[in-house]
């Protein structure tokens, strides 16, 4: 485990600029972008998702998806079409989707339409030039805890979605940022409270079990794909703790990977943390995804 020093300011559950750190970039030669593209139609609500491809070098390609923060109440695919075009100018099939929010939809529509977006891309490999075999995930907040629902939950768990698109949901490699991993964690602050209630469809002692079987904690097993989390020490809403107890399990089960705190650094980051954050996240893919 390596510990990154770092400062931090809290900017809320709205991380939408946190997620692409800059409007997305202008036209590039490089990089080819398709833009909402339909993937699935669960519950009556048409999901759409976002790619960005890369033009250079020998297809197929690794592919990487990517989940939108929000609380699971809010924000959208929009948000991560800045780092879709990086992606694409690293070598990777970055891909943004959609997914239901609360409390229209609650758990488990949003880890089913996670699902169904990469059975999606595997169903569509050859036209998208991806490589089916090298899949990651990534998310930030609500969408990191998505990214890690993906990576340790499997068939048997009951978390398959619109089965439209035929084929394995499970990825090869999570970065996480600072996703809630416990839902059933009694140290919440009333608001992160609040959001996990929206998510589950309800609260109090109701829905102790259901919290439980909504957490990404609650799935890790040997086998499991390499994770990389990065947390802030003054996290007020997904508090380090949760970090801890998923640390051990993956540890515990082999998993391989890493978790990087960022001393002093609270709910999102931005500028120089976020930078430093995807200059350690190009080299786990890198390591993960290419060299697979």
């Amino acid at each position: 485990m390596r510990v990154s020093r770092s400062g931090g300011a809290a900017l809320g559950v709205l991380l939408a600029a946190l997620a692409s750190n800059a409007p997305a970039r202008a036209a590039d030669p490089a990089v080819v972008t398709s833009y909402d593209l339909p993937f699935s139609n669960a519950g009556g609500v048409e999901l759409r998702l976002d790619v960005a491809q890369p033009t250079m070098g020998p297809a197929p390609y690794p592919a990487v998806v990517v989940f939108h923060a929000g609380a699971w109440r809010e924000g959208g695919k929009e948000e991560n079409r800045r780092l879709l075009f990086d992606l694409a100018r690293h070598g990777y099939v970055g891909v943004s989707p959609d997914y239901r929010l609360c409390p229209q939809s609650v758990f488990p529509a949003q880890v089913d339409d996670a699902k169904s977006a990469v059975r999606f891309l595997r169903a569509n490999a050859a036209s998208l030039r991806v490589d089916p075999n090298r899949i990651g995930a990534m998310g930030f907040s609500a969408g990191g805890y998505l990214a890690l629902m993906l990576g340790l939950t499997g068939p048997g768990d009951g978390f398959e979605g619109d089965k439209s698109s035929p084929g394995a949901a499970r990825v090869q490699a999570v970065v996480d940022f600072f996703g809630p991993t416990n839902l059933a964690d009694a140290s919440f602050s009333p608001t992160a409270k609040e959001y996990v209630s929206c998510y589950l469809g309800g609260s109090g002692a109701t829905t102790k079990e259901l919290a439980s079987r909504a957490s990404p904690v609650s799935y890790v097993g040997s086998g499991d794909p390499a994770v990389l989390i990065f947390q802030g020490t003054r996290d007020a809403l997904v508090p380090p703790s949760q970090v801890f107890a998923l640390m051990e399990k993956l540890s515990a089960a082999g998993v391989p990977g890493r978790v990087e705190f960022l001393l002093g650094a609270e709910h999102g980051f931005k500028d120089a943390e976020f930078d430093r954050a995807m200059k350690e996240t190009w080299l786990f893919l890198e390591e993960r995804l290419k060299k697979r």
